[in-house]
């Protein structure tokens, strides 16, 4: 197979072409518009492969769309590329509404234009994954309950309001026009090549240098926790193998509060890297509650029992394994998060709505 990755040098997205061209013998193109979130640093080991192509376009550009599906004639697309943190989308709405709803429209109609002009064998083999997230359910505050593919919807932020669209019209385009289609929707993905605007990354380079960790209220929001590379894995099975009009909800069986994982940073960098910041006696001692985030949803949690029922996926990290491993890696890739903060962000505060 050749796949078709939109965001492949995002987070999630290099994670999935790494699995591919190191566990697999199909190749990928790459189709990524390089904003802030998106760096090829993460593809370094794999880039000089052969099954392996790079196109910087972005995906609300019809024209250039257009032009890659006809010259590289893929057999599957894997739609990552997406606008992505909540605080980002409570401060400028408008790139979210662009990117996530615009973009996925004008992807849907270059992908639909290229299968439509399919032979009838390869337009039957063809698939369109879209990839989204359990943001679109809404709030678990208050209840035992899991999100099911069935959940409604009720997004909460500009951010989750612009991935539940972009799955209506994923699904509208299977339904009026027979593309072939299938969704999935994880939870809170965490792991190696996390840019560190995120919860994990951002406590772990505050508490290197000494700086404050933010925790937004009183820290008992809970999510459920998804290694990156189970998810890639994941995701993966799903393109080659799930149905077609199908929803698979991917999650990790880690629900931790947020308190609880910074937490779990401190006590890991004790371990090691027991030489600390200047004044700093326990980096517990770092963290800084601050106003919540509006709009704040309290509990996320996902009940992945049909993929693994049906596409005999689960995951193979615990919360344990995959937070040490995280840890490890940044420690061991300053030079990576060194280059990826290259001024435009210097990890403060965003989403507080005042902008």
């Amino acid at each position: 197979m050749k796949i078709l990755v939109t965001g492949g040098a995002g987070f999630i997205g290099s994670a999935v072409v790494r699995h591919i061209i190191e566990n697999t013998e199909n190749s990928v193109v790459n189709v990524d518009k390089l904003t802030y979130a998106g760096n090829l640093e993460s593809l370094q080991q794999i880039e000089s492969n052969a099954r392996y192509c790079f196109e910087q376009v972005d995906i609300c550009d019809s024209a250039a769309l257009n032009s890659v599906f006809a010259a590289h004639q893929p057999d599957a697309v894997m739609h990552l590329a997406a606008e992505s943190h909540v605080d980002r989308s409570i401060d400028g709405p408008a790139a979210f509404i662009e990117t996530n709803i615009v973009g996925t429209y004008t992807l849907l109609e270059a992908t639909r234009a290229y299968w439509n002009g399919l032979d009838e064998t390869k337009k039957k083999a063809f698939r369109f994954h879209h990839i989204s997230t359990d943001e679109v359910y809404g709030d678990l505050h208050g209840t035992e309950d899991l999100f099911t593919e069935t959940t409604p919807y009720e997004p909460s932020s500009p951010y989750s309001a612009s991935k539940a669209s972009s799955d209506h019209l994923v699904r509208a385009w299977n339904r009026t026009y027979g593309l072939p289609t299938v969704v999935t929707n994880c939870s809170n993905n965490y792991g190696p090549y996390h840019f560190p605007e995120k919860l994990i990354p951002l406590i772990i380079l505050n508490a290197l240098e000494g700086k404050a960790l933010p925790v937004y209220g009183d820290g008992m929001q809970i999510r459920d926790w998804l290694f990156v590379e189970d998810h890639a894995r994941a995701l993966y099975t799903v393109v080659t193998e799930g149905v077609v009009g199908e929803t698979y909800n991917i999650g990790g069986h880690n629900e931790k509060a947020n308190i609880e994982v910074v937490r779990t940073i401190c006590k890991l960098l004790e371990e090691l890297v027991p030489a600390k910041p200047k004044g700093v006696e326990h980096y517990a001692d770092l963290i800084t509650f601050v106003k919540d985030r509006p709009g704040h949803d309290v509990r996320y949690a996902i009940d992945a029992s049909k993929i693994s029922r049906e596409l005999n996926w689960r995951p193979t990290e615990t919360f344990d394994s995959g937070i040490r491993k995280t840890v490890e890696w940044y420690l061991a890739n300053k030079s990576w998060w060194h280059r990826v903060l290259d001024g435009s962000y210097s990890r403060e505060r965003l989403g507080t709505g005042n902008k």
